[in-house]
């Protein structure tokens, strides 16, 4: 998981785009020509600040405590306009059918999705068989698991995109 390491105040625009994208950012703030700005409030826990005269000891701890928040709390994929499905540092191109799926599905991240719903944005001009969804989501599953992200099925309720756990490594 890469940390965006972030210049505190001159790169406001980039932070606010990395805050949207939910990636995790370490803010260097800086303090040029004597001037003393405000230090930053972190606004979620992929997010952290230090000074730019930090020793570079505090810089990578900072940097791998982000690291493992990261990893702890879910971070959540986008789709974007090319029908790239993106997590973390991994990403897997979707088919058209396939991207009205998991755009469902990740604006209800984390939460139960009908298969109406799904329907209704896969096929808006006609309800496809049983089976046809079945095929797909099947199809979807297979896609995005690589990138560690899994669909769940939730009987007679629907189903649940998440991250998935890593496999915990015996030794």
């Amino acid at each position: 998981m890469n940390v965006e390491v972030v210049r505190w105040p001159a790169d406001a625009q980039r932070l606010a785009e990395l805050r949207e994208q939910r990636v995790p950012r370490l803010l260097v703030v800086t303090n040029g020509n004597g001037e003393h700005h405000e230090m930053p409030i972190p606004v979620d826990c992929l997010e952290d600040w230090v000074t730019s005269d930090a020793p570079e000891w505090e810089i990578d701890a900072r940097r791998n405590a982000l690291v493992l928040r990261s990893g702890q709390h879910a971070v959540r994929p986008t789709l974007d306009d090319d029908g790239l499905l993106h997590h973390r540092d991994a990403w897997v191109s979707l088919s058209p059918v396939e991207q009205a799926l998991a755009s469902v599905l990740l604006d209800r991240f984390g939460a139960v999705v009908t298969r109406e719903m799904l329907a209704d944005r896969a096929w808006p001009s006609g309800v496809p068989t049983r089976n046809a969804l079945d095929v797909h989501v099947l199809r979807l599953r297979r896609r995005i698991a690589p990138i560690g992200l899994e669909i769940r099925t939730v009987r007679s309720r629907g189903y649940l995109m998440q991250s998935r756990e890593p496999a915990l490594q015996s030794g």
